[in-house]
């Protein structure tokens, strides 16, 4: 049940940032910003090891879906849906979930990812810098070894303590920056 229920609050969620739920207004980058490719700022922190280059940049909108857990909240999955960072029709291309993972919807390859690195902003989830833990397919995921997660707005956890089972999910929104190893 509690995995039906989940699905059900997820495909809600993804339904509504669909629609058009969150707004769009940019917020700005924490530290030092540095210019990369494809006019994405990145923080130092945050920079891709040298021998990998940018090979898509896909914008995102979705849930940060929390759940109780000894009386605070902690991150249970996130879920979004991606498109091309150009796409004025934001033609879904990939979604988000848990593992981290993205799939393709276009040629249903993947990338599996861990955060590697962070870099904290003030009222939203951190930027992070995530490494390839595994790829499947031979389509736009194929060997993507980094991922940054940039421009992020909202899907903060509540403040206030919780109780039982409750969950929460959270809108936000984010750039999202995949690397592959330079040839």
């Amino acid at each position: 049940m509690k995995l039906a229920k989940r699905l059900v609050l997820t495909t809600t969620a993804v339904a509504a940032v669909t629609a058009g739920a969150l707004l769009s207004a940019p917020v700005g980058l924490a530290a030092e910003p540095k210019p990369a490719h494809d006019g994405v700022d990145t923080p130092a922190a945050l920079k891709v090891p040298d021998g990998n280059r940018l090979t898509r940049v896909l914008l995102a909108e979705g849930v940060q879906t929390y759940t109780c857990t000894d009386g605070a909240w902690k991150l249970l999955e996130p879920a979004a849906t991606l498109w091309a960072k150009n796409d004025h029709s934001r033609r879904t291309v990939a979604l988000h979930s848990r593992g981290p993972v993205w799939v393709s919807t276009v040629d249903g390859s993947a990338v599996n990812a861990a955060a590697v690195a962070n870099s904290p902003k003030e009222g939203t989830i951190p930027e992070l810098l995530l490494q390839s833990t595994a790829t499947r397919g031979t389509g736009v995921f194929a060997n993507v070894s980094y991922i940054q997660r940039l421009n992020t707005r909202g899907g903060v956890a509540p403040a206030a303590a919780c109780t039982g089972a409750d969950q929460v999910s959270v809108p936000y929104s984010a750039t999202y920056a995949f690397y592959k190893p330079a040839k």
